[in-house]
């Protein structure tokens, strides 16, 4: 093969990733200008129900004697990260849901000039954003309510864990999506979103479980679990939580898994 062949090569190479590059930027831009345009409708399902829990158990209940003291700092971090990952989780679902039965919308994105695994990456940091703005905003929210804060360095390492555990809520709402049909979507979101929400150590801290060991095994195989714990041991070090040896890792394996098995799901519902 000659030079010149070589170099030819080169730039074709380099021209298909800067087009699949932008098709990718045109996606996600195209999903966050919509959020934009949803932001009314988006801040009152994001911030109602976090404000309520936190309200009634964080505020009333600790208040009237109900719950310790001390339970706030157990229960904002698990709040939090309870946000951004059924945030994430939930629109991606829907979203797909719609996409592949009803708007067909995804006929138009598949026509763009990337690969199909692409396209189901743009639906992933879509629903990402999704959750990660919903986290960003409930917090405040939070520390309003209950009247706890967090420091500044505590702020930046509690979004980067938001950032993550709002990928594997994404990753998880991808699989969901391309794997339950229309009519199967209020049926799925009842029998598995609701117990995700009550299981993942987003009330109360997982090593605590010891004692009730079936429901420590049941919270153990929760994704958000790990989610919760990393936020946990990030802004609340005191609070017994799972090593960050453990639930780091364990979120960022979760997300590779459920990543590959949500682009597997595309490629299956966009080929039929």
């Amino acid at each position: 093969m000659s030079g010149s062949e070589v170099r030819d090569g080169d730039r074709r190479r380099t021209a298909r990733w800067r087009d699949w590059a932008v098709s990718f930027l045109a996606l996600v831009s195209r999903d966050v200008t919509v959020l934009g345009r949803e932001v009314p409708s988006f801040l009152a399902q994001t911030v109602l129900q976090p404000f309520l829990m936190l309200l009634v158990l964080g505020t009333v209940l600790t208040d009237l004697g109900y719950l310790r003291p001390d339970y706030p700092s157990v229960l904002l971090p698990g709040i939090v990260a309870l946000t951004a990952f059924l945030g994430a989780c939930q629109h991606t679902t829907l979203n797909l849901v719609f996409d592949f039965s009803y708007t067909r919308e995804i006929d138009d994105r598949l026509l763009a000039p990337a690969p199909t695994a692409l396209v189901a990456l743009a639906k992933v940091v879509t629903g990402a954003l999704r959750g990660l703005v919903a986290a960003v905003v409930v917090t405040p929210v939070a520390f309003l309510t209950l009247g706890t804060w967090w420091s500044p360095a505590e702020c930046l390492v509690a979004f980067v864990v938001v950032l993550a555990g709002s990928g594997v809520g994404a990753a998880l709402g991808m699989v969901l999506g391309t794997a339950v049909e229309p009519s199967q979507i209020s049926a799925t979101f009842a029998v598995v979103v609701i117990p995700l929400s009550f299981t993942g150590a987003t009330h109360f801290p997982w090593p605590l479980l010891a004692e009730l060991r079936w429901f420590q095994v049941v919270s153990a195989l929760n994704p958000l679990t790990y989610v919760s714990e990393s936020l946990r041991g990030a802004v609340s070090p005191e609070v017994p939580h799972l090593s960050g040896w453990i639930s780091v890792p364990a979120v960022l394996g979760l997300l590779l898994v459920f990543g590959l098995l949500g682009v597997r799901g595309f490629r299956r519902r966009a080929i039929r």
